[in-house]
């Protein structure tokens, strides 16, 4: 068996800032290289993970025996607010565990030969058989365009047909000998495996992943104490939009541009995004680890970002200030949308900026701050 490598696993342990006493849920529990990191900063707090697979669980139990502040739950992470009420910071490591790809047996690889299966719960009734073999040809149409993004779709859900009248498609490498009859030679001959797409459809439909994904993302809201985080690595580009959108909708806040109002008008998001594009794998560990070359970690936090200034420049003490920076001036910056510039003595008048390069330079200008009295050096 593989030894399974957690992708961005300090990246993503950074992003979730833990703190000694807080409440965390690993909702992709795996083989616990994400929950060791947490728990290993956790003192008076507890860690609550969850997976689907009992195998993970147990392997993951023996590897955290020596923590006492830690619950395993064999459910699905989208039911996690069942077992929790608020908690202080979410991760999410979607997609399949090394084991379970290099385990021939669970039929999730393309590389071996074992029974179709790919059920992540291995007590649930449907699988890669049920689909291959007992799906109408709309049914697979569906799963292979939408979930596996296959340019040739039509071709493949035909042969699948053509074969079912003939025999069963029992084994994994059954079916990719008629993923090879469906595909042209330029598509064979070039780079990465033409079962790929196809593999990865099929698996999304048999464990739900997309609808598991969409139920946790609109359940979050509310259920994180302030500062709370959700941080949540994809691997492909279905999962990925999901968890973009849903994360800048809820850091942004949509107002009408024909109506002219002053900055103290203008409300701010709840959400505050923890990084403006995806991180992705560095250099070097994509070479330890060719499997995070697909990975993207996105996160999000709740509560604004006020004290952000503070926090990278220790030496520095921002604080709330009633009164405006500029006698009759008040600036407004909506991230990546327009920058309001208010001169509110009458006759107010309001300068709206919408050029990305101005955008810009307000964004980064230099917030006023409270100089400490001293400095540690």
């Amino acid at each position: 068996m593989s030894k399974h490598i957690s992708v961005l696993l300090n990246e993503a342990i950074d992003m979730l800032d833990v703190k000694e006493n807080g409440i965390y849920i690993d909702g992709t529990l795996g083989r616990g290289g994400h929950s060791e990191q947490i728990l290993k900063r956790l003192k008076g707090g507890k860690l609550y993970c969850f997976d689907l697979d009992n195998v993970a669980i147990a392997e993951s139990k023996e590897r955290l025996s020596a923590y006492e502040n830690v619950e395993f739950i064999h459910d699905n992470y989208k039911n996690m607010f069942n077992y929790v009420d608020k908690v202080d910071g979410i991760i999410l490591d979607l997609g399949v565990s090394s084991p379970q790809f290099d385990e021939s047996e669970r039929g999730f690889s393309y590389r071996f030969d074992g029974p179709l299966d790919m059920r992540m719960n291995k007590d649930d009734k449907l699988s890669a058989y049920e689909v291959v073999n007992h799906y109408s040809k709309e049914e697979l149409e569906h799963v292979l365009r939408d979930y596996g993004e296959e340019k040739y779709y039509r071709s493949i859900v035909s042969n699948i047909l053509k074969t079912r009248e003939e025999k069963v498609i029992e084994t994994t490498f059954e079916l990719v000998e008629v993923i090879k009859r469906s595909l042209p030679y330029k598509v064979l001959n070039s780079k990465g495996h033409p079962a790929k797409q196809t593999f990865q459809a099929i698996r999304i439909e048999v464990n739900h992943e997309l609808d598991s994904l969409k139920e946790f993302l609109n359940s979050f809201e509310g259920k994180l104490n302030k500062d709370g985080r959700v941080v949540i690595i994809t691997f492909h580009s279905l999962e990925d939009k999901l968890v973009k959108y849903k994360f800048k909708e809820l850091s942004t806040v949509v107002d009408d541009l024909r109506i002219a109002k002053l900055p103290s008008e203008i409300e701010t998001a709840d959400y505050t995004l923890l990084s403006r594009k995806a991180v992705i794998a560095s250099d070097e560990e994509l070479t330890n680890n060719p499997r995070s070359k697909s990975a993207k970690l996105r996160g999000i936090k709740y509560g604004k970002d006020l004290q952000e200034y503070h926090e990278k420049h220790p030496l520095y003490h921002v604080k709330p200030n009633s009164s405006p920076a500029f006698r009759n001036i008040q600036i407004c910056i909506l991230r990546e949308k327009y920058v309001m510039v208010s001169k509110e003595k009458a006759p107010a008048i309001h300068f709206l900026i919408q050029h990305p390069k101005m955008v810009n330079a307000f964004e980064n200008m230099i917030i006023p701050v409270t100089e400490e009295e001293t400095a540690p050096y």
